[in-house]
C-alpha cells in the first residue's frame, strides 16, 4: 500500500509556514510537516518518508546548506527534490544552494503566479524521475500498474506480456554483472524498438527491475510482435559470449552444490495475458495471470511466449494441455 505524497518544512516552528508553501501543499492535498531540527529531518528523509523538502534559506541558511550537502550525498535520500526559499535574489546564495544540490530556489524576484508554476513543474518532474527504472529508463512499476489499469478500464483488445531472461544469473556469475547489465540493456531495446516501431504510442514497454521487463500490445497483435521480440533476441544474443561458449551453445557451471553442468545460452520467456476470454477488474489479477503464465514458459525449451486461453470459470493453478498457445520464434505451435 503505498503512502500519501508528504512535505517536510525545514524551519523555526516559531515563524509561520510561508503562505505559498500551505497554499500549493493545500490544493495538491499534500500533508504537511514543520520541522525544526536538521537531525530528525535528514532521519525522516532517510526513511523514505518524505516527497519534496522546503528549507528557510533565510532563518537556517549555515544548518541548511550542511543537511542539503548531506541528503544529496547519498543516492536513496538524494532523489528527494529540495526547494529554498529566499528572500533577495542574490548571486552567491544561489551559487551556495545549487553547489549544495538543492533542486529550485524561489526568491523574491519571482511574482506568485510564477513561483506556483515552478512548484508544479518541480514536481512534476520528481514525479517523472522516480516512475523510471534508472538502468533502462523505461517506465517503472508505479507506471506498468497505472498503465494496465487504464487498459483494464477501457476495455477494448488488450495483452499484458511478462518477459524474463532464462540462464541470466549464471551468465552473470560466469562474466561479470558489467556483461549482464549489458544484456538487460540489450533487451530493452530489443523490446522498446520492436513494440514502439510496430505499434507507436499504442504500445507500452516498462521495467520491473533486473530483467523482468513488461509489454503491452493490442490483443491482436500478439503472434507478429512476439515473434519479432525473440528472433531479434535469439540472433543478438550468441554474440554476448566468448567465441567458445557461443560455438559450442553452452557452458560449464557449478551448481549450489558445486557440481558441474552445462548452462545453455540465453533464452528469453514470454508469458502473454489477454482479456479476450475474460474480464478483470484490477491490475493485481493481471499481474497475478501474467506472473503465472510467465513461469509457466519458462519451463519450456527455447525461447518461447505462451498466451494464456484459459476462461474466467475454469480453475486456475497448473495448465493443462490445450489450455495456453505455445509459440517459438518460428512460430511454431507447441500446445
Amino acid at each position: 500500500m503505498r503512502t500519501r505524497p508528504t512535505i517536510l518544512y525545514f524551519g523555526p516552528i516559531a515563524h509561520p509556514v510561508p503562505d505559498l508553501v500551505q497554499r500549493w501543499a493545500a490544493a495538491q492535498e499534500f500533508p504537511l510537516k514543520v520541522i525544526e531540527d536538521p537531525v530528525e529531518v535528514e532521519a525522516i528523509v532517510m526513511r523514505g518518508h518524505p516527497s519534496l523538502l522546503f528549507v528557510d534559506g533565510v532563518r537556517l541558511r549555515e544548518s541548511a546548506l550542511t543537511l542539503i550537502e548531506s541528503l544529496k550525498g547519498d543516492p536513496f535520500s538524494a532523489i528527494v527534490p529540495v526547494t529554498i526559499l529566499e528572500g533577495a535574489h542574490s548571486p552567491e546564495a544561489l551559487h551556495a544552494w545549487f553547489s549544495a544540490g538543492a533542486d529550485e530556489i524561489l526568491t523574491t524576484v519571482f511574482p506568485p503566479a510564477e513561483q506556483r508554476a515552478r512548484l508544479d513543474a518541480m514536481w512534476a518532474r520528481t514525479q517523472r524521475d522516480v516512475a523510471v527504472h534508472p538502468s533502462t529508463r523505461m517506465p517503472g512499476t508505479t507506471e506498468i500498474e497505472r498503465e494496465i489499469r487504464r487498459r483494464v478500464e477501457t476495455g477494448t483488445p488488450f495483452a499484458v506480456c511478462y518477459a524474463d531472461l532464462d540462464h541470466f544469473k549464471e551468465f552473470n556469475d560466469r562474466y561479470s554483472y558489467y556483461d549482464g547489465d549489458r544484456v538487460i540493456y540489450i533487451l530493452s531495446r530489443i523490446l522498446h524498438d520492436v513494440v514502439k516501431g510496430l505499434l507507436g504510442h499504442e504500445g507500452f514497454v516498462g521495467h520491473i527491475g533486473g530483467d523482468d521487463f513488461i509489454f503491452m500490445i493490442d490483443g491482436n497483435v500478439i503472434e507478429p510482435v512476439c515473434s519479432e521480440i525473440l528472433e531479434i533476441f535469439d540472433t543478438l544474443i550468441p554474440l554476448q559470449y566468448n567465441e567458445q561458449d557461443a560455438r559450442a551453445g553452452y557452458f560449464f557451471g557449478k551448481d549450489r552444490r558445486g557440481q558441474l553442468h552445462r548452462v545453455p545460452l540465453m533464452t528469453l520467456s514470454i508469458g502473454v495475458v489477454t482479456n479476450r476470454h475474460r474480464t478483470f477488474t484490477h491490475p493485481a489479477e493481471v499481474s497475478e495471470l501474467a506472473t503465472e503464465m510467465k513461469s509457466y514458459a519458462k519451463t519450456l525449451p527455447g525461447s518461447v511466449y505462451v498466451v494464456d486461453r484459459r476462461r474466467a470459470r475454469e480453475s486456475e493453478g497448473e495448465l493443462a494441455r490445450g489450455q495456453a498457445e505455445h509459440r517459438g520464434r518460428s512460430g511454431d505451435t507447441r500446445s
